[in-house]
Order: C-alpha cells, then structure tokens, then sequence
C-alpha cells in the first residue's frame, strides 16, 4: 500500500562531507571545467549540472524529489511561495489563451489571480460549485484546458470527488489541476487521477511559519516545461525558491506525518465537542459532512481528516470578538496562514477571502461569522477544548 510518509523517508541525502543533511549550495551561479558542458547545460542535455540558482540548485533538487516521492509524481519543482506555483502551473497550461473551469471555493489570492489577472493574458475563468458534476460539465467549452480544485477547499472545506473529475477532465483532454495544501498525507491527489499537484509549503508542509514556499508535483515533461530556459513559466516568470529555505523545509518535511497525525487528532477531537455544543462546525470528519463518505474513500487513513475546521460565531462582530479574546487567553493566534504549531484563525470573509466579493461570498455559503481555525499541536485538547467553550458562552456564541 502506497505511504506518502514512507517514500521520504526512504530518500537518502548525505552531505558533501558525509553530514546527515545535504549540504546546502549557498551559489547563485556554478563553475563548468569546458564550455560545451555550459552550452549543454543551457540546452538542457547536461543532467546533473548546475549553471544559475534560477534554472536550479543542489538543495531545490533534494526539497523537490521529495516531494515528488511524497505525491507520488515523476518529478517536482519548488517555487518561492504558493502563488508562485499555482501561477506558473495555469500560464503554462494555458499559454496561448484558454479557458478554465474552477471551483469557486478557492484560496482568495488564487481567485484573484484567476478572475482579475488571466484574463490579461487572454484566459478566462468559469467558477462552480466543485462539488457539482453536472455544474462542471455544463462549464467546460472547446477552449477549456485546465480543471482546477483544491482537495479540501478553503475557507468551506468542501471536498471534491477528485477521482471522478479526473476521469470527466481526461475524457475530454483536460488537465486536472489539484491544490493539495489543505491534505498532505491525507489525500494523494496524483493516485486519484490528478495530472498536477501544488501545495504552498508555507504551510503543513514546512510547519514553522517562518517560511515561504510551494511546489509543483506532476510528470518529468511537465517539469521540464516549467523549467525550459526559452518558455518556461517557472523559469521565465522567476518564482525561485532560495537554498536555505529549501534546506531548512527539507529538515521540517520529515515530521511531517507526525505533525498531521496530531493536527487531525485534535481537529476531530475539537469539532465533534463543538457540534456536541451546539455551535455550527464544519469539518470533514464529521458525520454531518456532506462530504464525509466521499474524503473516507480518498483518504490515507493514518493521516485522518487533516488540521483545518470552521464554526459559525453568527456575525463578524462576535467573530472578531471571539478570536480576540481566546488570543488572549493564549489559544492561540488571530492570524491568517496554517500549519502552524499553536492554533490560527481568522474570520476569511474579511481576510484570506476577501478578493472575492460579498455578493459572491454570500452565494457560495461563506458568511459573515465565520472563523477558519488551524488547529494546532496542543498535548491536552480536552483543556484547550474547556478553554474554548469559556470563550465561545462569555462570547454568547451559544
């Protein structure tokens, strides 16, 4: 049975030196012993030779092999942020113009990015309820290239049928293009059908919140595409991951099943107390979740329902009330982002969603209430739960 965790930690990196970690390449540009190698190199016929950090280095190569090895995919390329892959991943599949179909539950810059700036590029966008077939057939045209979700969406975590999608996208020519950053471990997008996979590891994937990051996982062509010195987005747009950060999420990378494993343990744990409560959760590890069948059929197992759950505080005023005062009490933190080892949340209508606008908010369900938590590493979640549920009554939540 495939395990994401245990295809890295099958990798073996020594460095230079014999060190447990790789040694890093603090180089923006590499020497060459002749200049035909150089010319090659330029070429792309010269494997294992590095010409310009822009193209690739030592410790991008380690940080994307594994995470190739984590998704399952021939070959991977890690970028300097989220964004930067996700951009990079949807110019070069539309290159030339082309239209997309995406779910309108997406991260709020992706939207942005999606509805604001493509279409200066002659691509245009059609957004529908991912969980929907019939919406995304009825959306897809003769233009379209690319279908794209995300696992588990953000802020609603809504789950799409990822396998039946792909199966739609494939029959049609379509390329399916999956953001994993809410799953890793959980859900293996590429074993569902998914042609490519993107996370932002500033996220799960890196844990610390001290660093930028994301990565694109898909075939070696595809890669190669990305990377190709004449028309590569990933090359050409310059979206480069620096070496020391991809040494220090390499390190972080290996505790990665651990952290997920205890990220969704409290989750559950925390989501079944509140709508035991009474207060209005959403998470997909609930019964009461639409999708809570679908994720089960998708999910590796060991790895449970992932980190992320919203409750509804029933207005922003209570919402930013209720965030203010568990900050207080040292819950956590109001502040956008995940992944991270204490608690995050925030309301999304009025932070990581706010690119989309309210009437739009309003259709897809994200109301004014909401507050997206990252549930974090605490070793007690019963206290922390009791902590909460203080602040949730003085609040007057319920």
């Amino acid at each position: 049975m495939f395990n994401p965790a245990d295809k890295i930690q099958d990798l073996q990196y020594f460095g230079e030196f014999g060190g447990v970690n790789p040694s890093i390449s603090d180089s923006s540009t590499y020497t060459f012993l002749s200049a035909k190698t150089m010319f090659d190199t330029f070429e792309g016929n010269a494997d294992g030779c590095y010409l310009y950090s822009r193209h690739s280095s030592p410790s991008n190569l380690y940080l994307s092999q594994a995470l190739a090895a984590m998704e399952n995919t021939e070959s991977a390329n890690v970028t300097a942020s989220g964004m930067g892959a996700i951009t990079a991943t949807i110019m070069q599949l539309c290159k030339g113009g082309g239209h997309v179909v995406s779910s309108r539950t997406i991260y709020g810059g992706t939207y942005a990015f999606l509805k604001n700036l493509l279409p200066q590029f002659g691509s245009h966008t059609t957004f529908v309820d991912i969980t929907k077939m019939e919406a995304i057939e009825q959306a897809v045209t003769s233009k379209t290239k690319i279908i794209y979700l995300e696992s588990v969406s953000n802020p609603l975590l809504e789950v799409a049928d990822i396998k039946k999608i792909a199966d739609f996208a494939h029959s049609r020519g379509l390329k399916l293009v999956v953001d994993n950053t809410f799953s890793p471990l959980s859900v293996t997008p590429k074993n569902l059908g998914a042609d490519v996979v993107i996370h932002s590891l500033t996220k799960y994937i890196n844990g610390s919140s001290d660093t930028v990051g994301g990565v694109i996982c898909s075939t070696l062509d595809f890669i190669n595409e990305l990377k190709d010195v004449n028309s590569g987005a990933c090359m050409l747009l310059g979206s480069t991951m620096d070496s020391f950060r991809s040494a220090s999420i390499l390190k972080n990378l290996r505790t990665l099943h651990l952290r997920m494993k205890q990220h969704s343990v409290n989750a559950q744990y925390l989501a079944e107390k509140f709508e035991q409560a009474g207060i209005k959760t959403v998470y997909p590890g609930l019964k009461s979740h639409p999708s809570h069948e679908l994720f089960k059929q998708m999910w590796n197992e060991e790895y449970g329902f992932g980190g992320m759950l919203t409750i509804d505080a029933g207005s922003l005023e209570k919402a930013n009330a209720l965030m203010e005062l568990m900050q207080n009490r040292n819950l956590g933190y109001l502040a956008v982002s995940l992944g991270f080892y204490k608690t995050l949340f925030s309301a999304p209508g009025t932070s990581t969603s706010s690119e989309i606008p309210a009437d739009e908010q309003l259709e897809m369900g994200l109301s004014d209430g909401l507050i997206r938590f990252s549930i974090g590493l605490d070793n007690d979640i019963e206290r922390t739960y009791q902590e909460m549920l203080k602040c949730i009554k003085e609040i007057g939540v319920i």
